[in-house]
């Protein structure tokens, strides 16, 4: 939705500590990150009309933005 915040920390509040240790302890969990960040900058920049994309490029991009935070979320889940 706009105006939204999907930042990995708002939408895993719970997980904040374990997010900041694994960006700093795992490469793969840091790439993973950072490309969940640039996707959702993507987004929120399409979203905010400073950039513009197809619709069908946008559907893609924000599915990608699930699965990266699937895959994550399973990661930090390991943590705990």
């Amino acid at each position: 939705m706009f105006g939204e915040s999907h930042d990995l920390a708002n939408e895993l509040p719970e997980f904040k500590e374990q997010i900041h240790k694994l960006k700093m302890e795992d490469r793969h969990f840091s790439r993973l990150y950072e490309e969940y960040q640039e996707v959702n900058l993507t987004i929120q920049r399409s979203e905010q009309e400073i950039e513009v994309h197809s619709d069908e490029y946008m559907e893609e991009l924000k599915l990608k933005r699930l699965h990266l935070k699937d895959d994550l979320f399973k990661m930090l889940r390991e943590t705990v």
